[in-house]
């Protein structure tokens, strides 16, 4: 089932690694032409175009924007049990994670009576986005909220698509994960509308103000991608969000029947979900191979997992040894890498490039979804070479803070002179001589 890149007997490039390993293709650059007059449209008109948008999108048309407390109460009351222990559990773990990870201000004396202080400071307000297209997706609220909550952002808003069959407000189980977690301020909007108005703010359609926020994070679609990407001058973003994708370096010790149930679960998301598995061991792929036919037809979604699977942006990989296959693996730099191989621990520990990674045969991906801990909001389409997932660090801003006494300024004063005489600014030199004269 999946097609076949046979890269033994040579050593390709890192540049030919990067043309020829399977990769989803997402023309944000197209999409953004369809998202632009839109984006324009709420940016002017605030609400009104956005559910006209919304209608003209989604086939609903909500009676306001914001969902009221009440019926986000009722849908926590009214969620399944199991599913609610199931997020208290996955909010629990992922607030344990995401608490170590906040960060101290640092103060460092340059000299006697010159400090920099590096302070770190929330963003105020954030909106954070959980898709509800081909499935609800409870799990991304809590991946958003809760590093948001740990870096300390004073004011959340949620924003799901609406649903026709909710009556014009999205899922209520994202609806009951919002509750949950303490945010009462829930958006029936998605697509590019949502960003905008997210942007842009607005008022409902009772009057009641939508103030609009400092930074938008999140998953969505390829219009969602390019609304982020036309208002990065207006809002701070995380990133811009391709494709689901999972990579799998496997040996012959991996067990076949786990590695295709992992390629599958990711297939699940979306027919452009991409699914690669990178292997020294012929007969492991061929095992993995015929696991994959005959587990696809027994699926729900079948369909469109054999679409994935069998798409160009996914495929098998055959490496002469495992050291070549991480040289495969770190130039491919997987949203998801799971390595399932003998001592994994170290082959894991080799391996630079990854949004998460995955360890040993009872570390699925899926795992990491829901209830591992980790955050699910991670890099796609190869940019885990220079970027992280979501964290408590993404929604934290660095400030310097100089501070010098009049003795301390004194002492640097010519160095500053010369080097702004080198640079030909000397009213910046005069900006410090002029405290002397």
């Amino acid at each position: 089932m999946l097609s076949r890149i046979d890269l033994r007997g040579r050593e390709p490039s890192v540049g030919e690694l990067r043309n020829r390993l399977p990769r989803a293709g997402m023309d944000v650059e197209h999409a953004l032409s369809a998202v632009r007059p839109v984006l324009d449209d709420v940016a002017e008109r605030g609400v009104p175009a956005a559910l006209e948008h919304t209608e003209r999108f989604d086939g609903v048309r909500p009676e306001g924007v914001r969902i009221p407390s009440g019926e986000l109460r009722r849908a926590l009351d009214e969620l399944d049990p199991e599913v609610r222990k199931a997020l208290e559990v996955s909010a629990e773990r992922a607030r344990r994670v995401h608490a170590d990870q906040r960060r101290e201000d640092v103060t460092t004396e340059v000299a006697a009576g010159g400090t920099v202080t590096e302070r770190w400071v929330p963003v105020s307000r954030v909106g954070l986005y959980a898709p509800g297209g081909l499935a609800a997706y409870p799990s991304s609220v809590v991946m958003n909220v809760v590093p948001a909550q740990a870096a300390g952002v004073e004011s959340l808003v949620v924003c799901s698509p609406p649903q026709a069959e909710f009556g014009g407000r999205p899922h209520p189980t994202t609806l009951a994960a919002a509750a949950l977690l303490g945010v009462d301020e829930v958006w029936a909007v998605g697509g590019a509308q949502a960003v905008g108005l997210l942007a842009f703010g607005g008022s409902d359609t009772d009057g009641t103000p939508l103030r609009p926020v400092d930074m938008v994070t999140g998953p969505g679609n390829v219009y969602v991608t390019a609304a982020k990407r036309r208002l990065r001058n207006v809002i701070g973003i995380d990133a811009e969000a391709g494709p689901t994708e999972i990579a799998i370096l496997a040996d012959d010790t991996a067990d076949p029947a786990h590695v295709a149930a992992d390629l599958i679960s990711q297939a699940e998301h979306d027919t452009l979900a991409a699914s690669v598995l990178v292997t020294p061991s012929e007969e492991l792929a061929g095992a993995v191979d015929e696991q994959l036919r005959e587990r696809v037809p027994a699926t729900r979604h079948a369909e469109r997992i054999r679409t994935a699977l069998t798409g160009q942006q996914s495929g098998c990989v055959l490496v002469d040894s495992l050291s070549e296959g991480i040289r495969v693996v770190d130039a491919y730099a997987a949203e998801h890498l799971e390595i399932q191989t003998e001592d994994s621990s170290s082959v894991a520990a080799r391996v630079r490039n990854a949004g998460a990674i995955f360890v040993g045969p009872y570390a699925p991906v899926s795992l990491g979804d829901y209830c591992a801990g980790s955050n699910h909001v991670l890099p796609t389409g190869g940019c885990a070479r220079h970027s992280s997932g979501l964290s408590v660090q993404s929604f934290l801003r660095g400030i310097h803070v100089v501070d010098y006494t009049r003795q301390a300024l004194h002492e640097v004063a010519d160095q500053v002179v010369a080097l702004a005489d080198a640079e030909d600014l000397p009213a910046h030199g005069e900006a410090v001589t002029a405290r002397f004269a």
